[in-house]
């Protein structure tokens, strides 16, 4: 049996990230910090020894993108890749495109927090992340999850809440401890996990 790790890896800075746009599922590149933060997320994971068995990203270019430059770093870039929408960022809905300051004078401060920071609260026309949790948890279980019980050492490429929706499961957060978490661009989360799909031990390679 192998060592049952899984590793989180958020996409590096986005074009959109970097002018402080809600961008949700439209599909912007990386900037050039954000090509740098994904192959520095290679160089820290080819430090730990991994071999990848296979990795997983959403549809949109900065996570697959992420991917590529990080197996490329690792001399992996030959394992299977499997892309799917049902790990793509949080759909912002009329937020989408918006400067978050724009918004904010548009329907108010406390407003605009409770869209990006409440549980189960959807922006117009988009996803709270709960919703967004509700397409990511029956992939990871059906799709990800029987690959690292089988042994295999999986690296899933993805966005901030498609991944918070993946660690607050992980991590057994509440709605409460999930609202307040971050996860950095490019920083790589690894998972050990038990046979029963519990965590042995979580490293952070910030």
């Amino acid at each position: 049996m192998g060592d049952r790790i899984l590793v989180l890896l958020r996409h590096g800075q986005s074009e959109w990230n970097l002018k402080n746009l809600f961008t949700g599922w439209r599909d912007v590149d990386l900037t050039g910090q954000g090509v740098e933060e994904a192959l520095a997320a290679g160089r820290k994971l080819k430090a730990e020894r991994i071999r990848f068995d296979i990795g997983f990203t959403s549809a949109l270019i900065r996570a697959r993108r992420s991917l590529a430059l990080a197996l490329d770093e690792m001399g992996q870039n030959a394992i299977p890749v499997v892309k799917n929408p049902a790990l793509n960022e949080r759909d912002y809905g009329e937020l989408s495109g918006l400067n978050k300051d724009d918004a904010r004078r548009k329907w108010g401060a406390e407003q605009v927090r409770l869209w990006r920071r409440s549980y189960d609260i959807a922006p117009p026309g988009g996803e709270s992340l709960k919703d967004t949790a509700a397409r990511v948890l029956p992939y990871y279980i059906q799709d990800i999850l029987p690959r690292v019980l089988g042994g295999g050492n999986v690296l899933v490429a993805a966005h901030g809440n498609s991944l918070r929706a993946l660690v607050m499961v992980l991590e057994r957060l509440s709605p409460q401890d999930i609202v307040a978490r971050e996860l950095a661009t490019g920083v790589p989360l690894i998972y050990r996990l038990n046979a029963d799909s519990t965590v042995a031990d979580k490293q952070e390679l910030g």
